[in-house]
């Protein structure tokens, strides 16, 4: 069914306001079409569109009224302007290469009623009509097919938007690379404000159930919508670690903006100079901070309600680890894991998950590594570290964030360097805590090292074999690497034989 949504009294900044937004959200295969009368505003939204994609304020948008199509290479997709104002007959348009357009990025469409049936179904319609005597527009979004729902939330960020003075004239919404998620992310600017993140995440339907009748994200207990990070940003904040402000939301719908904590990613702060010494040991003493703060209390979620981290229990754990034997066995040798090395796998791993799962609890940030904290040199003390990303954290083991840190999946730490920040974490943890069980806390992190490793490499063979993502392949000989490192401790002999006998020689 369609998705049909209303704007109305927009200026002709909000206008091109609203293309930004759309230009924002917009992926590969997406066809925009724009409709309505002559002067309605459909070249004025298109030129928004297409110069704030491409960079440049003053790129020269011609209306192609009369060769038809227009075509614009951006730093993030290719632009292919339609005006099928002058189209004889619908089948034209395959002369015109629509298909070959949606195929290398997206594709902008006046006049779409004339490409009749030729036109994907799946397509956003924006269709302007004046308003106020002709000085304003009024714009009903349209969504059919894949994109009903996207239409929903294109308005659902306008207003967002407009509620919190983003829309202004001089405001400007860029698009901000994300993660492998589902989330998304643009930049927000303004005249005398603060640059701003909208994150938007849709909340997740539930995959198939794999095992016990449910999905894996209920079993690996991922957050499925924007309140665990609105609760757990406001109670790291109200623990002086630098996470980002909630500034406005919109909870039904997944939308968030956030402080904008800054530019410099820990692996970007590495490329311009910064010592990657000073870097972690700045990180890890936001886990040593982090030991004292209570993790088994119900967080509240502005707006209502409230959210209780999950335990990192036995399933989950299980769940990760049988990643490798599900997605990586079957990406390097072609077909699954033989019955007897998996029994001899999980076997293997049923003993240590039962010691970790043992172990005291704290905060478990889950994915405490350079993708997701911001140097701040201007800072002083824990404010230094900016962290992002943490709608997935739980109860379990201290040592986790340790190893996702110390064994960085993007970034070579050298296993010199590790060794020292490890040293360094336990003798401030101890300077801190006289009760610190060293030896425990070495063998959880060695323990962990190789949970999460093995994990990795399954997420990582299933980006590339499922989600068509293979970037993440060039990762995978440091994983293995890690790997190694951490099946060396003596009380996970066990655990490496079974690697060395059925694993290791994956990594080719």
């Amino acid at each position: 069914m369609p998705n049909h949504h209303r704007l109305e009294n927009l200026s002709e900044a909000a206008l091109c306001h609203l293309a930004e937004i759309v230009g924002a959200s917009a992926r590969p295969g997406d066809l925009i079409a724009l409709d309505g009368d002559l002067g309605a505003g459909k070249t004025t939204f298109a030129r928004a569109l297409i110069r704030r994609l491409a960079g440049d304020a003053n790129e020269e948008v011609p209306s192609p009224t009369f060769t038809l199509v227009q075509s614009y290479e951006t730093p993030r997709l290719a632009i292919a302007h339609f005006d099928l104002y002058r189209l004889g007959d619908e089948s034209e348009l395959d002369e015109l290469g629509l298909d070959h357009a949606l195929e290398r990025g997206i594709a902008l469409v006046e006049w779409p009623e004339r490409g009749g049936a030729r036109l994907p179904v799946d397509r956003i319609t924006l269709h302007f009509s004046d308003a106020e005597g002709g000085e304003r527009r009024d714009i009903t979004i349209t969504g059919t097919g894949l994109w009903a729902p996207r239409a929903a939330r294109i308005a659902h960020m306008a207003a967002l938007l407009t509620r919190g003075g983003w829309t202004r004239e001089g405001a400007h919404v860029d698009y901000l690379q994300g993660d492998a998620s589902v989330r998304r992310y643009a930049l927000l600017t303004a005249p005398r404000r603060e640059r701003a993140v909208l994150m938007d995440w849709p909340r997740q339907p539930d995959g198939p159930p794999i095992r016990d009748g449910k999905p894996y994200s209920a079993i690996a207990h991922l957050a499925e919508d924007v309140r665990p990070f609105v609760a757990i940003a406001d109670a790291l904040r109200d623990a002086d670690i630098a996470a980002p402000q909630v500034l406005d939301a919109d909870l039904d719908a997944g939308l968030l903006v956030l402080e904008h904590l800054g530019d410099l990613v820990y692996g970007a702060a590495l490329e311009g100079g910064a010592d990657q010494r000073q870097l972690w040991q700045a990180a890890l003493d936001v886990l040593v901070h982090l030991r004292a703060v209570p993790a088994d209390r119900a967080l509240p979620v502005r707006g209502g309600g409230a959210w209780t981290l999950p335990h990192y229990d036995t399933q989950a754990m299980r769940i990760e680890v049988d990643l490798l034997a599900d997605w990586l066995y079957p990406f390097a040798r072609a077909n699954d894991m033989p019955a007897d090395a998996r029994g001899e796998f999980a076997a293997a791993w049923d003993d240590v998950i039962a010691r970790l799962t043992a172990l005291p609890t704290g905060w478990a940030l889950r994915d405490y590594h350079s993708p997701n904290l911001i140097w701040r040199s201007d800072r002083a003390g824990l404010a230094r570290v900016g962290v992002i990303d943490f709608q997935d954290a739980l109860q379990g083991p201290l040592a986790y964030d340790v190893v996702s840190l110390t064994q960085d999946a993007r970034l070579d730490v050298s296993p010199t360097l590790e060794a020292e920040l490890l040293d360094y974490y336990c003798a401030a943890a101890r300077s801190r805590d006289a009760a610190f069980d060293e030896p425990t806390f070495r063998f959880a992190y060695a323990a962990l090292g190789a949970q999460r490793n093995t994990k990795i490499l399954g997420i990582f063979a299933r980006l590339a074999r499922r989600d068509g993502k293979p970037g993440y392949i060039r990762h995978m000989p440091r994983i293995w690497g890690y790997l190694g490192r951490a099946l060396t401790h003596p009380e996970l002999a066990p655990l490496k034989a079974v690697y060395d006998r059925h694993i290791m020689a994956l990594a080719g």
